[in-house]
């Protein structure tokens, strides 16, 4: 089983960690449905889903 050679100090832990930070998402709006969303993902809209400002799949509830 793996063991470290020897024991990092806390300061030394920390040192690393601070270069982990968060990072907002970089978000677009789409031109067909104005709805922000993350770039290259699938959304939807009103029940729809979209791709590229393309309807993929239409919503089938139908409302009564």
């Amino acid at each position: 089983m793996p063991n470290p050679k020897r024991k990092f100090s806390k300061s030394r832990r920390d040192k690393r960690r601070t270069h982990y930070k968060a990072e907002a998402p970089t978000l677009t709006t789409c031109a067909t449905t104005g709805a922000v969303h993350l770039p290259h993902r699938a959304y939807t809209v009103d029940g729809n889903l979209y791709y590229n400002g393309k309807l993929l799949i239409e919503n089938t509830t139908a409302t009564a």
